[in-house]
């Protein structure tokens, strides 16, 4: 293992800095990735001159050692990853130029977590071991043809910035190796800072294990350094045990003075003498995004084995009359339907070149029809205004997914479209429906989902009016959570994300509750992206009779108070168990408009009057009261009187007092707006009126 790393070492300190302005355009858009397997990961791999390869199995093989011949195999991701946060602070020391400011550097956080394999062609052999390597620059050159990079001179004061976690199996006395299988942890130079014996520690006290690297079995190892405490550790476990938690190695150190902003990630194994084979079956990396998501060992494909060996040996013994007709019955079978079958297939999951980026999103359609068994009507969730909801259980995972089915329409290219899907399917919080990802399928479309077991949130306000057994569970505090949570859902929308989404469709319908009751804003099929600092562009009124505020019909411009507005009607619905637009009203009451009829009953003085009768009087009366007043307000006519989504989740957790009233009650309605709501009632249908919308409308979530 030593020698590989001097080899590679020498190769990453002369390769040409072009290299790196290649694909450092990359470095910014990417925090981690995970694979389970690597058929689909050449794409993304670089493996330069090095032996190594995939293998139709889906097998990273860093080496193939059959001869016995000295080789030297390494792959990497093939684009940088930034690894450093550059602040830049108040310093009271004054810069050259004048300026009263200090630049801070950190290293992020890092996980990662891979499983690999060492494959002795004879049972006690010992080969070479495989290391995971972080490097500024890419390996590209021969390294039969360049000089060593360590010397008795300079291998204290290394050229390159280089860390490595070694997997060896040999002992090297130049480099103060341990005997044996060790873990090490090299920072630039090839003499480790620390290392031990290759084990682990079970969890219960069940104290330390021994592991050997050279067994041919499968081994997860994971590396993760906490960029606030500055510590590295090394765990090891067989892929049978979970995690231990209590790591082989931990080493306190900063690595700012190791890791330089942009730096390359991958894997490096060398075989000698020994016939050995080294193999990568699986890798996850996340970077200052919490921990690296987890490898799928379902999925990973299977190493080579003896038994496979001896199984093709004995189909090859079988005589000679048995193996023609055999062979032949075979070859007349695959000339009569093979070809259909691939044909089939062509038509049924093409995949195109520009969308292997977006691969880890894709899933296929063979997968989602069998999660859904075939589209079977008793899987059904629903029906929307853009295609059907499937429940499914994907096969390999055993997750359960929501499947909505589409047909694409042609005013939109189908990568615009894809495109506009993964960029709103990046959007990650515990208040939003998440995309997991798409199928393409000729002209049909398939979005998948995180199924949500509670269903959406009208159906527990509302019930089912057709059914008399189907009442509303919702208490007051599940409905309060609700209202805070798809505040908090807003707020990330409208100021924590990268661009600002207006969502422009809230609604109860549109909230979906999880297996806890949590809130999950869904149904994106309206919204609309743009970077922070531009304006929105006038576009068509789009929404649903009774959220739309009233700007809308004047300038058409969605915002992030439009928005406030729908919020503000969703939280007097679901406080009043009474939709925004009511055609058979209660008898003794005249408002159609929810809006409207609160806000009289407070003028009475009977605001509380208007609480779901559902709900009863179990419920805390400053809550309910705060809720229906911030209704009002968030529904008021005046954009300007609105408050931010911010400010909305202050009010909620109440850490600011509601403003006064006589500032925005006494003008909340001007003369003409009840009359215009309703002709807006004798003209439209009380549902999402037909509006173009991003992705042609059709980014709806599961209901």
């Amino acid at each position: 293992m030593k020698l590989a790393m001097v080899m590679l070492l020498v190769m990453l300190s002369i390769v040409a800095s072009s290299s790196d302005e290649k694909h450092m355009d990359r470095s910014d858009n990417i925090e981690g990735f995970v694979y389970n397997g690597f058929k689909d990961a050449s794409s993304n791999l670089s493996f330069g001159n090095s032996v190594a390869d995939i293998t139709s199995t889906g097998l990273l093989r860093l080496t193939n050692n059959f001869d016995g011949t000295y080789q030297m195999g390494y792959a990497f991701y093939s684009y940088p990853l930034r690894f450093k946060n550059i602040k830049q602070n108040s310093s009271s020391t004054i810069s050259s130029e004048g300026n009263n400011t200090s630049t801070s550097v950190s290293v992020f956080s890092l996980s990662t977590s891979f499983i690999f394999s060492i494959v002795p062609e004879s049972p006690g052999l010992r080969g070479l071991g495989i290391g995971f390597v972080i490097a500024r620059k890419l390996p590209g050159a021969r390294a039969s043809d360049l000089p060593g990079l360590f010397n008795s001179t300079n291998n204290e004061e290394p050229t390159d910035h280089v860390l490595a976690i070694e997997l060896d199996t040999l002992y090297n006395k130049d480099f103060d190796d341990i005997e044996g299988d060790h873990v090490g942890i090299d920072f630039t130079n090839l003499t480790s800072v620390t290392s031990k014996p290759s084990g682990y520690y079970t969890d219960n006290n069940g104290g330390y294990r021994n592991l050997s690297l050279i067994s041919g079995d499968r081994i997860h190892v994971w590396i993760e350094y906490d960029g606030v405490s500055k510590n590295l550790s090394v765990t090891l476990a067989p892929v049978t045990v979970p995690k231990p938690d209590t790591p082989l190695l931990s080493y306190n150190h900063d690595l700012s003075d190791i890791l330089v902003d942009s730096m390359y990630v991958g894997f490096s194994a060398s075989a000698q003498t020994v016939q050995t084979s080294h193999y990568i079956l699986g890798w996850s990396f996340m970077i200052n995004n919490g921990t690296a998501l987890p490898i799928n060992l379902s999925q990973l494909p299977e190493l080579p084995t003896k038994e496979q060996k001896s199984k093709r040996a004995k189909f090859l013994g079988v005589e000679l009359p048995i193996i023609i007709p055999v062979l032949a019955l075979t070859f007349t079978i695959g000339m009569l339907f093979v070809p259909r079958i691939i044909r089939n297939r062509k038509l049924a999951d093409v995949v195109e070149d520009w969308e292997l980026k977006y691969g880890r999103l894709r899933f296929s359609y063979k997968d989602l029809y069998i999660a859904t068994n075939g589209f079977k009507e008793k899987e059904l969730l629903g029906i929307g205004g853009f295609g059907k909801v499937y429940k499914g259980v994907l096969p390999a995972s055993k997750t359960k997914v929501a499947v909505k089915r589409i047909s694409h329409n042609s005013k939109q290219g189908v990568r615009e479209f894809v495109s506009e899907i993964i960029s709103i399917g990046h959007l990650r919080h515990r208040n939003l429906a998440h995309l997991l990802g798409y199928c393409r399928r000729n002209r049909e479309l398939l979005l998948v989902y995180d199924y949500m077991p509670n269903g959406s949130l009208d159906k527990l306000i509302f019930g089912n009016c057709n059914s008399a057994s189907a009442t509303p569970i919702l208490d007051w505090n599940q409905r309060f959570q609700i209202i805070k949570g798809v505040a908090c859902g807003l707020i990330y929308l409208h100021e924590d994300w990268e661009q600002v989404v207006i969502h422009r469709d809230i609604k109860a319908s549109n909230v979906l509750l999880d297996g806890e009751m949590n809130a999950r804003l869904g149904d994106f099929g309206l919204a609309r992206l743009y970077d922070r600092g531009t304006n929105p562009q006038t576009t068509n009124v789009v929404g649903t009779l009774g959220y739309m505020a009233p700007e809308l019909m004047r300038t058409g411009k969605s915002t992030a108070s439009s928005d406030v507005f729908a919020f503000g009607v969703f939280t007097l619905e679901v406080a009043c168990g009474r939709r925004p637009v009511e055609l058979h009203v209660p008898e003794g009451e005249e408002d159609e408009i929810l809006v409207d009829w609160v806000l009289n009953c407070w003028r009475r003085g009977a605001i509380l009057q208007t609480s779901d009768p559902n709900v009863g009087k179990e419920y805390i009366k400053e809550e309910m009261e705060l809720v229906l007043k911030l209704g009002l307000l968030c529904s008021h006519n005046d954009a300007k009187a609105r408050p931010s989504m911010r400010q909305v989740m202050q009010y909620l957790e109440g850490d600011l007092p509601l403003p006064q009233t006589e500032f925005w009650v006494s003008d909340y309605i001007n003369p003409t707006m009840a009359g215009d709501r309703r002709s807006c009632t004798e003209s439209m249908s009380p549902s999402t009126s037909n509006v173009s919308s991003v992705a042609d409308s059709v980014l709806s979530g599961p209901r």
